[in-house]
């Protein structure tokens, strides 16, 4: 089974009343070291490179947030500023010009989605929920 189909499924869960997506890219990685679970081929693959992937990984993992806060978040070459954290499983981040960013993790996998300049975060957060959460209902 493709991991891949989940980006779909996310980018679909972020569209508004008008079907207008708030969702441009997505990945998926493991909690344990930020192994990609899903391919950089896909068309809206968000693609990390093995060390920022490692990064998140380590901060969900350890719970431990403080590198986000003081360095803020890399994702594709583009630090994000960090927003908030809530519950130790979702963190937003936010650049300027760039878009948002989305980062909730279920047991094992940290859902990643980015939200384009002039869309509406919100919407990114309720497409990530979607999916973490249904990796967590899997007990993944």
């Amino acid at each position: 089974m493709s991991w891949d189909s989940y980006l779909d499924n996310l980018i679909a869960q972020t569209k508004d009343a008008s079907g207008t997506a708030h969702a441009d890219k997505a990945c998926i990685i493991g909690v344990d070291g930020g192994a990609k679970w899903t391919s950089d081929g896909h068309a809206n693959a968000f693609k990390l490179d093995t060390s920022e992937c490692a990064k998140i990984a380590g901060c969900f993992k350890s719970k431990d947030f403080s590198p986000f806060m003081t360095s803020g978040i890399f994702a594709e070459g583009t630090k994000y500023q960090f927003l908030r954290v809530e519950d130790e499983k979702l963190v937003l981040g936010k650049k300027k010009e760039q878009g948002a960013i989305s980062l909730q993790c279920s047991k094992t996998a940290v859902v990643i989605g980015h939200c384009p300049e002039g869309g509406q975060q919100g919407n990114l957060n309720k497409g990530v929920a979607v999916i973490a959460e249904y990796l967590e209902s899997l007990g993944m």
